[in-house]
Protein backbone atom coordinates (compact mmCIF):
# COMPACT_ATOMS: atom_id res chain seq x y z
CA UNK A 1 0.00 0.00 0.00
CA UNK A 2 3.11 2.03 1.05
CA UNK A 3 4.48 2.01 -2.19
CA UNK A 4 1.02 2.06 -4.15
CA UNK A 5 0.53 5.41 -2.50
CA UNK A 6 -2.67 4.15 -1.17
CA UNK A 7 -4.30 4.76 2.48
CA UNK A 8 -5.66 2.36 4.69
CA UNK A 9 -8.95 4.00 6.04
CA UNK A 10 -9.71 2.53 9.32
CA UNK A 11 -12.91 2.60 11.46
CA UNK A 12 -11.98 1.80 15.44
CA UNK A 13 -15.75 2.18 15.94
CA UNK A 14 -16.81 -1.05 13.38
CA UNK A 15 -13.94 -3.09 15.14
CA UNK A 16 -15.78 -2.31 18.60
CA UNK A 17 -19.22 -2.89 17.45
CA UNK A 18 -18.83 -5.99 15.32
CA UNK A 19 -16.16 -7.69 17.74
CA UNK A 20 -14.02 -8.00 14.69
CA UNK A 21 -10.13 -8.60 14.43
CA UNK A 22 -8.70 -5.18 14.52
CA UNK A 23 -6.90 -4.20 11.03
CA UNK A 24 -2.79 -4.63 11.80
CA UNK A 25 -2.70 -0.42 12.10
CA UNK A 26 0.17 -0.57 14.03
CA UNK A 27 2.30 -2.88 11.00
CA UNK A 28 0.78 -0.57 8.28
CA UNK A 29 2.15 2.63 10.60
CA UNK A 30 5.38 0.78 10.27
CA UNK A 31 5.86 -0.02 6.96
CA UNK A 32 5.07 3.67 5.84
CA UNK A 33 1.24 3.13 4.95
CA UNK A 34 -0.85 6.34 5.23
CA UNK A 35 -3.58 5.69 7.84
CA UNK A 36 -6.62 7.78 7.94
CA UNK A 37 -9.47 7.49 10.97
CA UNK A 38 -13.32 7.58 10.49
CA UNK A 39 -16.37 7.49 12.54
CA UNK A 40 -18.09 5.07 10.20
CA UNK A 41 -21.30 6.84 11.93
CA UNK A 42 -24.28 4.43 11.09
CA UNK A 43 -26.22 2.59 12.65
CA UNK A 44 -25.18 -0.96 11.26
CA UNK A 45 -21.88 -1.17 11.85
CA UNK A 46 -20.93 1.96 14.39
CA UNK A 47 -23.18 4.14 16.05
CA UNK A 48 -20.47 6.33 17.43
CA UNK A 49 -20.21 10.15 15.91
CA UNK A 50 -17.68 11.47 18.04
CA UNK A 51 -14.05 11.43 16.40
CA UNK A 52 -12.52 11.81 19.19
CA UNK A 53 -14.11 8.62 20.50
CA UNK A 54 -12.49 7.33 17.19
CA UNK A 55 -9.41 8.80 18.26
CA UNK A 56 -9.38 7.20 21.61
CA UNK A 57 -10.33 3.50 20.12
CA UNK A 58 -7.67 3.63 17.59
CA UNK A 59 -5.31 4.37 20.49
CA UNK A 60 -6.93 1.17 22.65
CA UNK A 61 -7.86 -0.82 19.71
CA UNK A 62 -5.17 -0.24 16.55
CA UNK A 63 -2.58 -0.10 19.05
CA UNK A 64 -1.46 4.05 17.88
CA UNK A 65 0.33 6.72 19.56
CA UNK A 66 -2.11 9.68 20.68
CA UNK A 67 -0.09 11.48 17.81
CA UNK A 68 -0.66 9.05 15.23
CA UNK A 69 -4.12 8.90 15.61
CA UNK A 70 -4.66 12.34 15.71
CA UNK A 71 -2.45 12.63 12.12
CA UNK A 72 -4.69 9.60 10.56
CA UNK A 73 -7.64 11.77 11.85
CA UNK A 74 -6.65 15.12 10.45
CA UNK A 75 -4.12 15.33 7.80
CA UNK A 76 -4.28 12.12 6.74
CA UNK A 77 -8.00 11.72 6.86
CA UNK A 78 -7.86 15.22 4.77
CA UNK A 79 -5.10 13.57 2.18
CA UNK A 80 -7.66 10.32 1.72
CA UNK A 81 -10.34 12.92 0.04
CA UNK A 82 -8.10 15.30 -1.39
CA UNK A 83 -8.66 17.81 0.34
CA UNK A 84 -5.09 18.39 2.26
CA UNK A 85 -3.79 21.93 0.99
CA UNK A 86 -6.91 23.79 2.32
CA UNK A 87 -8.15 21.42 6.06
CA UNK A 88 -6.49 18.91 7.94
CA UNK A 89 -3.54 20.75 9.48
CA UNK A 90 -2.64 24.32 10.63
CA UNK A 91 -0.60 25.61 8.24
CA UNK A 92 -0.38 29.20 6.34
CA UNK A 93 -2.74 29.39 3.60
CA UNK A 94 -5.04 26.75 5.13
CA UNK A 95 -8.63 27.71 6.25
CA UNK A 96 -7.99 27.06 9.71
CA UNK A 97 -10.37 25.14 10.56
CA UNK A 98 -9.70 23.94 14.62
CA UNK A 99 -10.84 23.19 18.19
CA UNK A 100 -9.23 24.20 21.49
CA UNK A 101 -9.44 21.95 23.69
CA UNK A 102 -9.79 21.65 27.84
CA UNK A 103 -6.37 20.17 28.18
CA UNK A 104 -2.80 20.64 27.91
CA UNK A 105 -2.09 18.41 25.10
CA UNK A 106 -3.37 15.78 22.79
CA UNK A 107 -2.39 13.20 24.64
CA UNK A 108 -5.55 13.38 27.11
CA UNK A 109 -7.83 12.83 23.67
CA UNK A 110 -7.37 9.04 23.92
CA UNK A 111 -7.35 8.69 27.81
CA UNK A 112 -10.31 10.70 28.40
CA UNK A 113 -12.30 8.51 26.37
CA UNK A 114 -15.79 9.76 25.83
CA UNK A 115 -15.33 12.80 27.26
CA UNK A 116 -15.97 16.27 25.45
CA UNK A 117 -12.82 18.09 25.77
CA UNK A 118 -14.10 20.69 23.68
CA UNK A 119 -13.41 24.07 24.49
CA UNK A 120 -13.93 26.43 21.43
CA UNK A 121 -14.39 26.25 17.50
CA UNK A 122 -12.81 27.88 15.11
CA UNK A 123 -14.11 27.14 10.95
CA UNK A 124 -12.27 29.45 8.30
CA UNK A 125 -10.31 31.26 11.04
CA UNK A 126 -13.67 32.86 12.44
CA UNK A 127 -14.44 31.65 16.06
CA UNK A 128 -18.35 29.78 15.58
CA UNK A 129 -18.65 28.19 18.92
Amino acid sequence: MARAGAAAVLLPGATLYLGSEPPPARRMVELGVAVALGTDSNPGTSPIESQAVAIGLACTLLRLTPGEALVAATLNAAWVLGIEDRLGSLEPGKEADLLLLDEPSHLAIPYRLGSNLVRAVWKRGRRVA
